[in-house]
């Protein structure tokens, strides 16, 4: 199991990551990490949203909480009970190299950011 807590410090070290690749020029990473770190903090937000000190990370245990197993935004979004308040956008995971802009990452990084906090 993954205590809330560490999965805190897991958002947000996803974040720092995605600065860095930004800084580094490497926008499809940062895209990319955001989104991760967006997955998290959702994970976070259903312990917290379904009162749990921890979140299933093997697939042992898992066996209960099936439902719960899933990158599925959607998914996610429902048990957060956050679907109402954040937009959806689409998966950008499998964009060809060079799809992301600075500017766009600019702002992906700065949305996610303040997303980690509204969660």
């Amino acid at each position: 199991m993954i205590a809330v807590e560490e999965l805190d410090r897991i958002e947000r070290a996803r974040l720092d990551d995605a600065k860095s690749l930004l800084a580094a020029d490497r926008f499809d990473g940062a895209t990319y990490v955001c989104g991760y770190a967006v997955e998290v903090a959702l994970k976070a937000r259903i312990c917290r949203t379904l009162n749990w000190s921890e979140f299933p990370a093997t697939s042992a245990e898992f066996v209960a909480y099936k439902s719960s197993r899933t990158h599925e935004l959607e998914v996610l979004l429902r048990f957060s009970g956050q679907k109402g308040s954040i937009k959806q956008s689409p998966d950008s995971r499998y964009n060809s190299i060079g799809t992301a802009l600075q500017a766009a990452t600019e702002s992906m990084i700065q949305a996610t950011d303040e997303l980690l906090e509204a969660l």
